[in-house]
């Protein structure tokens, strides 16, 4: 079976996007950046070194850290699919950080957003 697009994308290419979705709405690249680090456990110099690499979306979500134990709690609709039955857990990880990026785009409080 052939690998959806996405999983080779670079996370360096689909990242300024993240940042920009938020900004426009009044939101903060620091904003996007928790978002990141509680999902995947990646530290502030982690993160931008898997930027300047041009890590793959495979990568950075297999050389994660640790995915945070809270990502049972994210659902809702992504791109039209539910994020708890999506089955590839690959492609669920990476529409659980798109999830997140909405929320915070539609001003959702970072507290709620991080389930905390």
């Amino acid at each position: 079976m052939e690998k959806h697009r996405i999983f080779t994308t670079s996370f360096a290419s689909v990242y300024p996007h993240y940042i920009t979705k938020a900004e426009k709405k009044g939101r903060t690249k620091e904003e996007v950046d928790s978002i990141i680090y509680w999902l995947t456990g990646y530290s502030p110099t982690a993160l931008q070194k898997l930027i300047d690499n041009k890590t793959d979306f495979e990568t950075f979500f297999a050389e994660a850290p640790q995915m945070n134990e809270h990502t049972s709690k994210i659902a809702g609709v992504i791109c039209g699919y539910r994020v708890e039955e999506i089955e590839d857990k690959l492609m669920q990880k990476i529409r659980y950080l798109d999830k997140l990026i909405d929320e915070l785009a539609k001003g959702k409080a970072m507290e709620k957003i991080l389930r905390t």
